[in-house]
């Protein structure tokens, strides 16, 4: 049976439960596991996160060499930006601290994906940068526990699984709305449950991160998972950031989140195949691209 948000949000209201708790209780009665396992390994799972940005080196690169040192040289920027605040005459970035953090994250954790380096697909590998890159300045900011990390993470595969079920998780189906689009609506989804929003308001962040960037085609240069996929993940975490302050001020998305869901998975299946991960459309088959891959000896 397929599932929908709307299913989940009756099924906390019926029970009296949280959000976060629907896709615990799924998890222990699918894998036959107790509630102690699947919150450990969802803790295992944001701990990897965590090493992986805290073992990143600016100096490595994907085999291609397309890929890397970006996350280092935006947190430098970022760095030398507050600094800069002090200085007379001197412009800084302008993001805030917490959205440049979230963005630096994204970076390292996309490149890390790239280079081959240890990662948690969330959902995919491609789209590895996006929840990480606000739940771990969050938390590093000590605006949450590692507890309630975890339960935000539920709430994101909560999201997913909908995605998934209702539409699709994969570039090569739905393009790259349905990577780095669902990304961003369960990174949405995860920062409202933070941010104390309710199972309204997490749907809601949902559907207006994944409208956002409905249409996203999956355009890979060369064929590979890093020109334009490292800077998508970027884009997916400023939107879910910006969506989370839409739907905690009470903005509500006009198309119903289920409905959302179902128009990204017509979306993705009027999508010409050339730009679902092919590298046959888009920005894979520009002039520069077409070079690239001539230089790297693949074809796209």
């Amino acid at each position: 049976m397929t599932i929908s948000l709307n299913d989940i949000l009756n099924w906390c209201e019926k029970e009296g439960k949280d959000f976060w708790q629907y896709m615990l209780y799924d998890d222990i009665r699918e894998r036959g596991i107790t509630i102690e396992e699947s919150f450990r390994q969802m803790e295992n799972a944001f701990d990897t996160m965590c090493d992986t940005i805290e073992t990143y080196k600016i100096e490595r690169m994907s085999a291609s060499g397309l890929v890397g040192s970006d996350g280092g040289i935006l947190e430098k920027y970022q760095k030398e930006s507050e600094d800069n605040l002090c200085k007379q005459g001197k412009k800084s970035a302008l993001c805030g601290n917490f959205v440049a953090d979230a963005m630096v994250i994204a970076l390292k954790m996309a490149e890390s994906n790239a280079c081959m380096r240890r990662i948690v697909a969330a959902p995919t590998a491609g789209s590895c940068g996006v929840i990480p890159a606000v739940l771990i300045p969050y938390y590093k900011a000590n605006l949450a526990t590692k507890e309630e990390i975890v339960k935000s993470l539920f709430v994101s595969g909560a999201i997913g699984q909908v995605i998934a079920d209702r539409a699709s998780i994969s570039g090569a189906q739905g393009g790259c709305q349905a990577e780095i689009g669902s990304a961003s609506a369960m990174a949405a989804g995860a920062l409202t449950f933070l941010q104390g929003g309710d199972a309204k308001q997490i749907c809601n962040a949902a559907a207006l991160a994944l409208k956002a960037l409905l249409g996203l085609v999956c355009d890979p240069v060369a064929g590979l998972v890093e020109i334009p996929c490292v800077k998508r993940n970027v884009i997916g975490t400023v939107n879910a950031i910006s969506c989370t302050d839409m739907a905690m001020a009470g903005i509500e998305s006009k198309i119903p989140p289920d409905e959302v869901i179902d128009a990204m998975a017509e979306v993705g299946d009027k999508m010409d195949a050339s730009l679902k991960e092919t590298a046959l459309g888009g920005l894979a088959v520009t002039p520069t691209a077409m070079k690239i891959a001539e230089k790297i000896g693949l074809d796209s």
